[in-house]
């Protein structure tokens, strides 16, 4: 039997008997499995998460490697960020857990950034800890949490191979901190950030196979985030390209929220602005697509592509023009919280679109269960194997979690709002396969029939009966409370 189809069979026969034979704290992860060379029967799969910066969906056609992953693997309809803002979506992403349970809704201050995370001691049980402990070598490369300083910060836990910078947007003069050792790049061609990650990525893929050693790699680029740096090579690319106009485009929703329902229309100037930014939002993805072909080619050259996981997404989404609003994140809007998941691999079902909601803190326990490591019981998220592996699980979540914290006023946070780029206040929402759900702190309430208007214009909360408004208070009130992957679920 495959190793995949082995893991998935235990982890459903943990799940419907709770055999103590088997480690499965949440999430469907399954007992440790004895590793062989990659690539040979029995072996641990490899896992390469490639995890962007502010990449939305319509950026997609822009990077042909990950069309072709479309093709050869399953993407994910409904995959959602727990916030659309970089720092509490990547602690959920690390650690697995909900932004009230790793308590960091921000990039900096008391409630968010990498001093958060680490005060609170999230960095001591991720992803990296676990399949480090499971025989792992393990590596992170590019963009670690917002606050992270090179110069000052260490290597934390649960890493072999660390190659990290702080402020890397410009993707030129940056400070990366290598296994404990700060180097600087400079303003040459060949210091560009994202062509030093491949390179480095390749290097320890060939070693690690070599090594005979299963491996995790994330490859956490800044780009496409602003100032939307291209690749030398790549800043004269897509001459006259102008962003998508949608019918969301310089439109306001029915009902909007305070924050913004006094928005007017998209000047002349904002939306050349836009055409120019959306551009460079596209030259700068081709070194993205590129450093995919690299992995792909070290990977093949290694014997050990056959035997690997690779993931695509993103950290979260970014509007550009919609709902009348210039360049930014934050907000509730598909545009911000829906982003791609996009997996390839052994036994992955080919060409397949999973409908189920799913979110990053899924990722987690994914990859404890393909390599056959256990899932902590504070993690949140549950396993996507069954639905990589076509199978629809006995149970699964019907939404997903957003919780924000605002308005970000924040002078140092790179990702603070310009005047009119929206700046949300607290809200939390819960998106599920058909509908958007939202409740602000100051009492305003969105609701988006997604099925019926799928571009979000019609806000119908103040129309809904009474008890399906109430049903949904109480699903939103529980999710942000709860602890665990079967309360989360539920």
């Amino acid at each position: 039997m495959p190793q995949r189809a082995r893991l998935f069979l235990i982890s459903v026969l943990a799940m419907a008997v709770a055999s103590t034979a088997v480690a499965c704290e949440a999430g469907g992860s399954v007992s440790p499995q004895a590793a062989g060379p990659p690539g040979a029967p029995g072996s641990k799969p490899n896992i390469v998460l490639v995890l962007t910066d502010d990449l939305s969906t319509n950026l997609l056609p822009y990077l042909p490697h990950v069309q072709d992953m479309v093709k050869n693997g399953t993407s994910f309809a409904n995959y959602t960020v727990t916030d659309s803002l970089c720092c509490p979506s990547r602690s959920s992403l690390f650690t697995g857990m909900l932004p009230h349970n790793t308590g960091v809704f921000t990039n900096g201050g008391e409630d968010g950034g990498y001093a958060t995370f680490h005060g609170r001691g999230d960095d001591k049980s991720t992803y990296a800890t676990s399949l480090q402990q499971a025989g792992y070598r393990t590596a992170m490369m590019g963009k670690y949490l917002n606050g992270y300083t090179p110069k000052s910060d260490g290597v934390p836990p649960g890493w072999n191979e660390w190659d990290v910078a702080g402020n890397g947007y410009p993707e030129f003069n940056y400070d990366l901190n290598e296994n404990g050792t700060v180097k600087h790049y400079g303003k040459k061609p060949e210091d560009y950030l994202v062509d030093v990650m491949a390179g480095k990525a390749a290097r320890f893929v060939t070693d690690s196979a070599a090594g005979h050693t299963p491996f995790v790699l994330e490859l956490a680029t800044f780009a496409p985030h602003s100032p939307y740096t291209p690749a030398p090579r790549d800043a004269n690319a897509f001459p006259g390209l102008t962003a998508p106009r949608g019918p969301a485009f310089d439109s306001l929703p029915s009902s909007p929220p305070s924050w913004l329902a006094s928005r007017t229309p998209l000047t002349d100037q904002e939306k050349q602005k836009i055409d120019k930014d959306f551009r460079k939002r596209a030259q700068a993805v081709q070194s993205v697509d590129k450093m995919i072909g690299t992995v792909q080619a070290a990977l093949d050259k290694a014997g050990v592509r056959g035997n690997t996981d690779l993931v695509f997404t993103s950290d979260n989404g970014y509007h550009m023009g919609e709902y009348r609003l210039t360049p930014g994140k934050q907000t509730a809007f598909d545009t911000d919280v829906h982003v791609p998941l996009v997996v390839t691999g052994p036994g992955v079902k080919a060409g397949a679109t999973v409908n189920q909601p799913a979110e990053n803190i899924d990722l987690r326990p994914t990859f404890e269960a393909l390599a056959g490591a256990s899932t902590p019981a504070q993690v949140d998220g549950e396993s996507l194997l069954p639905l990589l592996n076509g199978t629809t699980p006995p149970a699964w979540r019907s939404v997903g979690l957003v919780e924000h914290h605002g308005p970000d006023f924040d002078k140092t946070d790179p990702d603070k709002p310009t005047k009119n780029s929206g700046n949300p206040t607290t809200y939390e929402a819960i998106r599920s396969a058909d509908y958007t759900y939202v409740e602000y702190a100051d009492g305003a309430k969105e609701y988006y029939d997604r099925r019926t208007d799928p571009q979000e214009l019609h806000n119908t909360a103040a129309q809904l009966p009474a008890d399906k408004a109430q049903q949904l208070h109480d699903t939103l009130r529980a999710m942000t409370l709860c602890h665990g992957t079967q309360a989360c679920r539920h």
